[in-house]
């Protein structure tokens, strides 16, 4: 295999270690009437047969691939349930419904999903189980705008707020103010019903108050920290005026708060991550070495603008191929995280594009034109942005390649036009629905 293969193998194995449905199967089982779960070292039991009836509600990405895996297991026992996932996400379910919605931006089929989940959480009591999923993108398949705010308000803020160049933080302390869900409403509406809580992590650090906006977790957040937001990047004159004045009113005390830490209703609920990036690069470190790499696990939290973080591990890649720094060749290193893109252009793209295009740029700058560098930025969702793509390659020969057909570098950086210019010299990583969603992995390769 090239290099290139090795990239594309290396990303598979980490994908691998990440299978919705592998993850689920490790690490839940039932025993007679006893529903256990083992993740890192803790274990939980619940008997079944203190329940008379189990809902299995979810939203995110991974969702209906987790409820597939969850069928297997509980079979019968389950109840009802309804989970939402993106457009294409889908799986063959028997017990538990799936509704298909809008992701990034919420659409009317992720309202509908928002307003039947809660009349399920709404019929649980002290009788009921309710096992939630969530993976990443939750936040969006499960709309539910705060009273007086139509959808169509909730798609503006959120189309204003992920071109602004928040990080998902401040964009989820928004989300969560504005919703009638998250921020660990749901739980208020599942009380007294008792709730495990399965979730995939597509965040920084793992954050339960972030992952699909802390549906099933106390919010640290407040109505004041999410006009900061609003203010922070310049939004209070494009914001929707509904939504503006719900977070003015909260931040005046008028409005209930989000979900807080010792509520009572947080103390029925326990919160079990099941996978993170943090598997994922692990995994992609272990295939590299299969390879014949010297493989480095960089980070499980890039952050910042993808340009940025482009010129960082681009630096790397240098230092380590002129002068063994961080590790000898060959060598892999591995990061993972979520950056952000800060819009300025009409383009089509996606984080991961426009970090391996922007890498790309570095690369044309090097005095050895790149030599000896290898790099692929993927999404490990399969769906960088709103494109098809997972990500994009970079490397000596890509560079080339645009050279031979004009493509502009600068050009297409500067309209946020990446997924055009991969297109054009066939240079996308398109893997499909990976049902799977923890956040991204840069793989860098010095052979």
């Amino acid at each position: 295999m090239n290099e290139t293969e090795h990239l594309k193998a290396i990303f598979q194995a980490a994908l691998d270690a990440v299978d919705t449905i592998q993850l689920m199967n490790r690490h839940i089982e039932l025993e007679g009437n006893r529903l256990i779960v083992e993740v890192g070292g803790l274990r939980h039991e619940l008997d079944l047969a203190g329940f008379s009836r189990v809902f299995v509600l979810g939203a995110g990405k991974a969702s209906a691939r987790m409820a597939m895996a969850l069928e297997t297991i509980l079979g019968e026992r389950i109840s009802a349930g309804l989970v939402s996932v993106k457009y294409g996400h889908g799986e063959p379910l028997n017990r538990i419904e799936t509704v298909e919605a809008g992701h990034p931006v919420p659409d009317a089929k992720g309202e509908e999903a928002a307003r039947r989940i809660e009349q399920l959480a709404g019929n649980a009591d002290e009788r009921t189980l309710v096992l939630n999923l969530i993976s990443g993108g939750g936040s969006a398949l499960l709309p539910a705008p705060a009273e007086g705010l139509t959808l169509a308000g909730k798609q503006e803020m959120t189309g204003l707020l992920l071109a602004s160049g928040a990080d998902i933080h401040e964009i989820n302390s928004v989300r969560k103010h504005l919703s009638r869900l998250k921020g660990g409403r749901l739980l208020r509406l599942l009380a007294p019903a008792r709730s495990l809580n399965f979730i995939l992590s597509d965040v920084l650090g793992d954050r339960l108050d972030t992952i699909a906006s802390g549906l099933t977790a106390p919010d640290a957040t407040t109505f004041a920290d999410a006009l900061a937001v609003i203010d922070k990047y310049g939004l209070r004159g494009k914001a929707p005026a509904v939504a503006l004045k719900i977070l003015e009113d909260g931040a005046a005390g008028r409005l209930q708060e989000t979900l807080k830490a010792g509520d009572p209703a947080a103390l029925l609920s326990t919160n079990i991550i099941l996978g993170s990036n943090r598997i994922a690069v692990a995994a992609a470190c272990e295939q590299a070495r299969g390879l014949g790499y010297n493989a480095v696990a960089l980070t499980s939290s890039l952050s910042g603008e993808a340009r940025e973080a482009a010129k960082v591990l681009y630096g790397i890649a240098r230092d380590v191929r002129d002068s063994a720094l961080l590790a000898k060749a060959p060598a892999c290193i591995v990061a993972g995280g979520e950056t952000t893109v800060t819009l300025r252009g009409s383009g089509k793209g996606g984080r991961n594009q426009e970090l391996a295009l922007a890498f790309l740029a570095e690369l044309a700058r090097d005095e050895r034109q790149g030599e000896g560098i290898h790099f692929l930025s993927a999404s490990t969702d399969g769906s960088d942005g709103p494109t098809d793509a997972a990500g994009a390659f970079a490397s000596a020969a890509v560079l080339a390649q645009a050279d031979a057909v004009g493509l502009s570098i600068a050009r297409s950086l500067a309209d946020n036009d990446s997924y055009r210019f991969f297109e054009a010299i066939g240079q996308l990583h398109k893997t499909g629905p990976t049902m799977t969603n923890v956040c991204d992995l840069q793989l860098t390769l010095i052979p």
